[in-house]
């Protein structure tokens, strides 16, 4: 398949979703949301997880121990 196909078969199955996700009851919005939550914040725990094993966060834990050893880290 070409891109234009694939991004019109994403289209019409994002559309699909966004119908059922309209139709839902308000409990089950409610048990949507926190599934999606957490789908959505394990999905990010995996990327940050590859990042780091590849090194791609080795810049910033660099920038974090320099602003620590300088004392202007700032705490969260």
């Amino acid at each position: 398949m070409d891109t234009y196909t694939d991004r019109r078969i994403a289209l019409t199955r994002l559309r699909e979703i966004e119908t059922a996700v309209e139709t839902l009851q308000d409990d089950e919005y409610g048990d949507f949301r926190e599934w999606f939550r957490a789908y959505d914040w394990a999905k990010w725990d995996r990327q940050i997880e590859s990042d780091s094993k590849a090194g791609r966060l080795a810049l910033l834990v660099r920038e974090a121990q320099d602003a620590k050893d300088q004392g202007t880290l700032t705490p969260l």
